[in-house]
């Protein structure tokens, strides 16, 4: 099953590539390697908002780190050319998770966008990864990941 069929099986629509919020670019290449900026979580359009192990569960944050996973696939499809075909692999995801000082499972937050990415796009979407938590993100929100990856 190539790619658009399991995200069709997955009842998943890729979104329109979200806007800067700031001086920044969505992503940038680099030879073979594109580097895709920050993406918080968003749920109903707007900032997915709150800090885990105070405001959200585990399951929130997971959910949260699925649905920036979407985000990140559609940024990372406009750079790949128009196609996930022309990913070669996920090399590296970065996890910033929004979290109580106490809170010690970003590892399982962070599961929600690494399991994504493995199945939409199989083997390709294995990667190295680091998930850290932090005192507060932009806008609020619970979640913000990136994500580097190799292009055909």
């Amino acid at each position: 099953m190539g790619i658009y069929e399991k995200l069709q099986a997955l009842n998943i629509t890729l979104p329109s590539v979200a806007k800067p919020a700031a001086a920044y670019v969505m992503y940038t290449r680099s030879g073979n390697l594109v580097f895709l900026s920050g993406h918080i979580a968003r749920k109903d359009g707007s900032p997915w908002v709150g800090q885990l192990g105070k405001d959200l569960s585990t399951e929130d944050g997971k959910a949260a780190a699925r649905a920036v996973g979407i985000d990140l696939l559609a940024t990372l499809q406009e750079a790949a050319g128009g196609s996930l075909e022309n990913v070669k692999r996920v090399v590296k995801v970065l996890s910033l998770v929004n979290s109580a000082p106490d809170y010690t499972e970003h590892h399982l937050v962070t599961n929600g966008v690494s399991e994504l990415l493995v199945e939409v796009l199989g083997d390709k979407g294995t990667h190295a990864r680091s998930a850290f938590g932090v005192a507060q993100l932009p806008m609020g929100a619970c979640v913000e990941v990136e994500l580097i990856a190799e292009l055909a």
